[in-house]
């Protein structure tokens, strides 16, 4: 199981989807899941636990079917790994990684999302999220500058950290 965290604008999404890519191509059999997408609802379900029991049953679905490698991607997941992986229900090998971005880098990337007032609030939580990732994050969890590279060449990296490079 790979975790991939980080703030707002760091690329998560494109990293995971380019990683998706180059399995696909290598034949790695793999899933990938968007944990904001677990528990995005209103009023918020946290206190629920909502995304560990969706993780599990959607999870279980892939397990059925033979998967056994999951890429997750979730501002936070980094930090919540245990949590996480005991959700799977199988003990994974759990990889993790962190992407980090300049305020800068951040922001063009964010700005190229939206505008107005939601862009504003948005680069405030995305640097208030980078300081409490950046402090809160085990120092096990690999780190890995997004700055000035391409998707490709970080989801290349992953996954020669990962060793998945090849099979099922």
């Amino acid at each position: 199981m790979l975790f991939i965290g980080g703030r707002s604008g760091v690329g998560k999404s494109s990293i995971a989807f380019e990683l998706h890519a180059q399995l696909s191509q290598a034949r790695v059999k793999h899933c990938v899941i968007e944990g904001d997408n677990l528990d995005l609802a209103y009023p918020a379900p946290w206190e629920h636990h909502l995304a560990e029991r969706n993780l599990s049953a959607v999870w279980n679905n892939y397990r059925s079917l033979g998967y056994r490698r999951m890429i997750y991607t979730n501002t936070v997941s980094v930090q919540f790994t245990e949590q996480l992986a005991a959700a799977m229900g199988d003990e994974p090998r759990v990889a993790a990684v962190l992407l980090t971005a300049t305020d800068e880098t951040a922001h063009a990337r964010l700005s190229r999302r939206s505008e107005g007032t939601d862009l504003l609030e948005h680069i405030k939580r995305s640097n208030a999220r980078a300081r409490e990732l950046e402090s809160l994050t085990p120092e096990w969890v690999h780190r890995l500058a997004t700055d000035g590279r391409s998707v490709i060449d970080v989801a290349t990296e992953l996954r020669s950290i990962l060793g998945w490079s090849a099979g099922p």
